[in-house]
């Protein structure tokens, strides 16, 4: 029996074409390139505010992005660190999305940016779902960088979709997808679109370190860890690659941390030269120089999947291509 595929499957979220986010990446390396070609593509780019620069910083880097694409992007905001006067800027400037995450999301912030046009989606908020927010992302801990949630993504997205119900708030999922059956996965267990950041990060126009790409592609193992920016940003764990680096210093003692470490690098960062030192949980951007292989390298469970650098378009293209032909090919026909 043919069965017709939903019309509704692979559409867009949030007035963009498609359902594919691009996850903010820092520091610096979800840059104005990399965003602009997701946006160029159909898809969501989410610039990463900068954690130390003034609103101009930030405001620049909304410039240089609108200078590359006439399409809607967003920027992610770390509501662990100071953000109010970032927040303001990206009101402001009217930028379509404002992603928060590492913290719980007001209503009086959401109220704020509905009145400035802005859609506001927070990440692992369970609670926003009832202050209005326009869609949740759904992070599991397979993804790379920092982790807050402690459970695997495919069982916990189900169970926020029955959270959700009937309420208009796509769901999105995140955590170690990087190819359409991920995507497929996803859409089968209720989401609406999916997060991608290691595949993304993985990609030509993406700022990190050519080196960091290089060991994307050679490594194919991650582990969950507290070794990295323990002292600036405490209780905040992370998942990152397996390197040589890594497996030797994996089990560092709970009161050693990169405060009193020698300087292994410099890295430019929101416009200014900072050093780097061990055990920093500052990932290599293209800028970096110093002892590369010895930083931080973030990375989701997926990363054994990506065997080669793509344009960020391609990414895009691969996925929406390769999740309708896997839908028509193993449900098409029953």
């Amino acid at each position: 029996m043919h069965v017709k595929l939903p019309s509704c499957l692979l559409n867009g979220i949030l007035g963009f074409e498609y359902g594919i986010v691009q996850a903010p990446l820092g520091p610096d390396i979800s840059g104005p390139e990399l965003v602009a070609a997701v946006a160029n593509t159909g898809g969501l780019g989410l610039l990463r505010a900068p954690e130390w620069a003034s609103t101009e910083n930030l405001k620049e880097l909304i410039r240089k992005t609108r200078s590359l694409t006439d399409k809607p992007f967003g920027i992610g905001v770390i509501l662990a660190f100071p953000h109010e006067e970032q927040v303001k800027a990206i009101l402001d400037e009217k930028v379509a999305v404002l992603q928060v995450y590492w913290g719980e999301c007001p209503r009086d912030l959401v109220v704020e940016a509905h009145r400035a046009g802005v859609k506001v989606v927070p990440q692992d908020a369970k609670k926003a779902i009832d202050v209005e927010v326009d869609a949740i992302i759904v992070q599991g801990r397979e993804a790379g960088g920092h982790v807050i949630g402690q459970e695997a993504l495919f069982p916990l997205l189900p169970r926020v979709v029955d959270l959700v119900g009937d309420r208009d708030i796509p769901v999105i999922a995140a955590g170690g997808i990087v190819d359409a059956r991920g995507y497929v996965a996803a859409l089968a267990l209720g989401a609406k679109g999916v997060c991608l950041g290691t595949r993304f990060l993985a990609t030509e126009e993406s700022y990190a370190h050519p080196i960091y790409k290089k060991k994307m592609i050679e490594f194919d193992r991650t582990e969950y860890t507290d070794i990295f920016g323990r002292a600036r940003w405490p209780n905040a764990p992370q998942r990152v690659l397996q390197t040589p680096f890594f497996n030797e210093w994996k089990s560092l003692p709970a009161h050693e941390n990169e405060a009193n470490q020698p300087v292994i690098g410099k890295s430019t960062i929101d416009g200014k030269e900072r050093e780097i030192r061990r055990f920093a949980g500052t990932a290599p951007n293209m800028t970096t120089t110093g002892d590369i292989e010895s930083m931080v390298m973030y990375a989701g469970e997926g990363v054994g999947l990506i065997k080669e650098i793509l344009p960020a378009g391609e990414v895009v293209k691969r996925l929406v291509e390769g999740a309708q032909l896997l839908i028509q090919q193993k449900f098409g026909e029953i």
